[in-house]
């Protein structure tokens, strides 16, 4: 599994800006339907709101590939 850290420089991002910011999903059409098809948890439970507003302390998981974790600077 692929670990990353993913800098928050404001006060939150939304699920599917982070999914574009971190390169998981290429745009915005593949964001959703990653989040659609039930790819996504955050903090180990599936994520269905798209606009789901992330902080720091956050992780992200895709599909069990990739864990992003939100840090502030």
């Amino acid at each position: 599994m692929q670990k990353t850290e993913f800098v928050l420089r404001t006060e939150y991002i939304d699920l599917l800006q982070l999914l574009k910011a971190s390169g998981i999903a290429m745009s915005g059409g593949e964001a959703k339907m990653f989040v659609n098809e039930g790819l996504i948890t955050v903090n180990e439970i599936p994520e269905s709101r798209k606009r789901r507003k992330l902080r720091s302390g956050d992780v992200v998981e895709f599909d069990g590939e990739h864990k992003i974790f939100i840090i502030t600077e």
